[in-house]
């Protein structure tokens, strides 16, 4: 324990190699597009108005002219990102980092003067520490959880910093934030899809609030995922096997669980020239909780994010699955093409591919067209994992493809360049890129 709070307290940006700094990078460039096509949700519009009544304050909240209390802000800024499910995650975890400590990063940042090293070392803190608490999480724990239950362990290690808590009080804070951090069931939002997403704007506010009840004398238990011996191994390797390494990046705004079966049927599309029309079945083989995601013709865009059938029926009919296709429209997701190739989906679930998850997720499919022809993919895992990585100027363009309705071409260019050299940033320069951070969107 003693290891990890120095950790926290010690790490210095000469410390990280290379390519963690440059992951980090792609990890606020692509948190920061996913926000931009939030504001679009109805949820973040109910978040919004929510925050600024119940938890007032002075700090600014992401994307908007509105502010809230730290602790607000933290909340609005996860709940923000996780309305659209395109931002990065971690497969041990079977979750997501970056939705909870950017924002808590970026609430905390507007009483500090920082660089772009220590925001970047600061985001790469916070994803050492949620990462293996999350894998810890799992491994002590019956159920399976929402991120939120752990990624505010993260947000309460950036917290430790910018605040300037003693050791004690970030062993306090660390407690607290496991203790009251959502320990909800992931499956219940898989099975009926709602704005609750995975938990993390409650892992940003759980965060958040034990750094500050921590900083004033309020005392937590232990956090058994940073003190159970059994679970010391995930935590004696810090700062040699950086996690920040192991996240993937989703190529669309969908549940990952489901984005095999998109790659599936893109090869089947790419190999073969057929038609929407010409398609008479579209079986799915994957893992189970891949056939969680059941819903066929969903009426929000949350029950599209978490529909398989759905989004195999966008691929198919757009060649992509975009945040317009499962926009609550007549041109999205009551789009009468894409609920028909929907309702054509059947799922089957794979003994071999359970026994992968959940470090690989895999899938295959087989079309059947009207003219009894039937074309089969080969197994393929989604795309932007580690072993096999969007590329930068991938990641570039799906920045664009997601802030296309709400940034002018100028203004996608400035926070991909600003994002991709922010190592570089004087203090006033990093409070330059945040005031284009804090102001509303058409």
């Amino acid at each position: 324990m003693s290891n990890t709070i120095a950790f926290i307290d010690s790490l210095s940006f000469n410390a990280l190699p290379d390519p963690v700094v440059l992951q980090a990078k792609h990890c606020l460039m692509d948190l920061l597009g996913v926000a931009v096509a939030g504001h679009s949700t109805k949820l973040t519009q109910i978040m919004g108005q929510f925050v600024t009544s119940q938890y007032a304050g002075a700090t600014p909240m992401l994307f908007s002219d509105n502010t809230a209390s730290l602790t607000g802000a933290a909340l609005f800024g996860g709940m923000l990102i996780d309305s659209i499910d395109a931002h990065d995650g971690q497969v041990l975890t079977k979750g997501h980092v970056g939705v909870a400590v950017l924002p808590a990063l970026l609430a905390l940042m507007q009483d500090q003067d920082i660089d772009g090293e220590t925001l970047l070392t600061n985001l790469v803190v916070g994803y050492e520490i949620a990462t293996r608490a999350g894998i810890a999480l799992h491994a002590s724990a019956a159920d399976y959880h929402t991120s939120g239950a752990w990624n505010g362990l993260g947000v309460v290690a950036i917290c430790a910093r910018l605040l300037k808590l003693t050791h004690e009080q970030t062993q306090e804070a660390l407690g607290i934030a496991e203790f009251y951090g959502p320990r909800s069931q992931m499956m219940r939002c898989i099975d009926h899809p709602t704005m609750l997403k995975d938990g993390s704007g409650w892992g940003a506010l759980a965060g958040t609030s034990a750094a500050l009840l921590a900083q004033s004398g309020f005392t937590g238990s232990p956090a058994i995922t940073l003190f159970d011996k059994d679970l010391a191994p995930i935590w004696d390797d810090l700062g040699e096997r950086w996690y920040i390494l192991e996240q993937y990046f989703k190529a669309y705004p969908v549940c990952r669980w489901a984005q095999p079966a998109v790659e599936a049927v893109r090869q089947i599309a790419d190999r073969h020239a057929f038609s929407h029309d010409d398609i008479e079945t579209i079986e799915i083989f994957t893992f189970h909780e891949g056939t969680r995601l059941h819903v066929v013709h969903p009426d929000t865009t949350e029950q599209a994010q978490y529909s398989l059938p759905f989004s195999v029926a966008s691929a198919l009919y757009d060649g992509i699955v975009t945040v317009e296709s499962i926009a609550e429209t007549t041109d999205g997701l009551f789009h009468p093409a894409r609920r028909q190739l929907s309702s054509k989906v059947v799922m089957h679930e794979s003994a071999e591919y359970n026994a992968l998850f959940p470090a690989e997720r895999w899938a295959h499919a087989k079309v059947t067209l009207k003219s009894g022809q039937c074309l089969t993919s080969t197994p393929v895992t989604a795309r932007g994992n580690p072993e096999n990585p969007l590329t930068e100027a991938e990641l570039i363009e799906k920045f664009r493809q997601l802030t296309k309705q709400a940034l002018t071409p100028a203004e996608q260019d400035s926070l991909i360049c600003q994002s991709l050299t922010i190592q570089d940033f004087t203090v006033e320069q990093v409070k330059a890129f945040e005031q284009q951070l804090y102001r509303p969107l058409p």
